[in-house]
């Protein structure tokens, strides 16, 4: 059952909290002797000489300091280490084809959300702090005694089935499908399956993880839409403080240049009784998105769906776009509806949260996720084709599905694991055979 949570709406927001009164400083952000005997820590998520609009920072003030911990060791985990990959992706040669999978199955043996990630492309290095790795994480039970955190990117959450109670060192999220969190490189946490630990074999939690390495998720620049439209600040929801006090031991696994290493920690690394700033998690209910769309005729490009934008530094050029298609009216005249057949320099990686996509009649599964890279062809199958080619331009609303998009500039290179996957479709190729050669003289 979800819990009733506390959050602080807005988007860029610098947010205070404090999980016990009197524990926040006043005025100063380091005073010699913080209250209540709290220790301060800064966190910076930019460089400190960042311009002001993109510094990213915040205030901790915690039981003990971060740096009260044993070194690092390579995780003994040889599964998770043969399944998570980061950039460079070049494992194996990457095919100039059009690629799509089903739905990849959750563990049936007992398995939390670090053991169940497995890696299925990505782009760029993090050592760069260029590019991104596309993720699915798979669970069917909560992390107890062990937390992560990631100094190779932030980590956007898409939830597909099953809902999740993320606890960081801010507070608690819960974000479930239909929803998504944003997690900051570096912010340690573990995760909860909101409906409690799973039988085995009788399902869990999956969803989809962009890993951006590079700039941070922004709102994307509105241009002529004006103030209104796609994404508003209000809608996204920070935690309030919340803490773990507990003394025991427990393990911190940290992803650091693509590999996991693990910490034997005597506490809690979740000890932050009070913050401020705007280095934070964050969630974002999808349905507040404001779908724009044409009202005469013809077909506006996806871009008009961005709700979150990593940029490249090249004016106009993302480096990780975040796009859904929601439920949504289709009223254009004279216009085929779904989306054309056409060809990107941008890369694509779309997954369905739930539903059927609309340039899709079958194949495409809720959890499943689809590639098409640098001006590869695709779009409609047949089955749509014909019938969105005969079909009588009425309103129609498109109900009852989420699909979306990570576009970057990158070409995402697959992974040994997803080229090598039974989930793989190797027929998908077919889903365009049939046209016939058409012209009317």
């Amino acid at each position: 059952m979800a819990m009733k949570l506390k959050y602080q709406a807005g988007f860029g927001n610098t947010f205070q909290s404090e999980a016990v009164k009197g524990a926040l400083p006043r005025g100063q952000n380091s005073p010699q002797r913080a209250p209540r005997g709290l220790y301060a820590e800064g966190v910076s998520g930019s460089a400190f000489t960042a311009p002001r609009a993109d510094n990213l920072s915040a205030w901790l003030y915690k039981l003990r300091p971060s740096a009260m911990h044993r070194p690092y060791a390579p995780l003994d985990h040889r599964k998770t280490a043969i399944l998570l990959r980061s950039g460079p992706f070049n494992e194996v040669a990457t095919p100039p084809n059009r690629l799509r999978w089903d739905p990849l199955p959750i563990p049936k043996q007992p398995t939390d959300f670090i053991d169940g990630l497995v890696t299925i492309a990505g782009a760029g290095d993090p050592a760069a702090q260029v590019g991104l790795g596309v993720h699915v994480y798979r669970a069917n039970r909560s992390m107890s005694d062990r937390y992560f955190h990631n100094a190779d990117g932030e980590m956007m959450l898409v939830p597909q089935q099953g809902g999740l109670l993320i606890f960081s060192e801010f507070g608690k999220i819960e974000v479930t499908p239909g929803e998504i969190a944003v997690l900051p490189r570096g912010i340690k946490f573990k995760v909860g399956l909101l409906e409690g630990p799973v039988a085995a074999g009788a399902g869990g939690v999956r969803g989809y993880i962009c890993e951006n390495y590079g700039a941070p998720f922004r709102l994307p620049e509105l241009g002529p839409i004006g103030s209104q439209g796609l994404a508003q600040k209000r809608d996204f929801l920070a935690p309030v403080a919340a803490f773990e006090g507990r003394d025991d031991k427990c393990q911190v696994v940290l992803k650091f240049l693509g590999k996991l290493w693990a910490a034997e920690y005597r506490h809690s690394p979740l000890d932050v009784v009070a913050w401020h700033g705007n280095y934070v998690p964050y969630k974002y209910p999808l349905a507040r998105f404001m779908a724009l769309n044409t009202v005469s005729f013809d077909h506006p490009d996806p871009s008009i769906f961005t709700v979150l934008t990593s940029p490249s530094g090249q004016p106009g050029v993302a480096n990780c776009d975040f796009v859904i298609f929601p439920p949504r009216w289709q009223v254009a005249e004279h216009t085929f509806r779904p989306p054309w057949f056409h060809r990107n320099v941008m890369s694509e990686l779309m997954g369905l949260v739930h539903g059927v996509y609309d340039a899709k009649a079958q194949g495409f599964l809720p959890g499943g996720i689809s590639i098409h890279n640098c001006l590869q062809a695709h779009g409609p199958d047949l089955a749509t084709f014909d019938k969105a080619s005969a079909a009588e331009l009425r309103p129609h609303k498109i109900e009852n599905t989420l699909a979306f998009m990570w576009e970057s500039k990158f070409i995402f290179r697959p992974t040994r694991f997803a080229l090598r996957a039974p989930q793989l479709q190797k027929d998908y190729d077919a889903v365009w055979r049939g046209f016939e050669k058409r012209f009317i003289s």
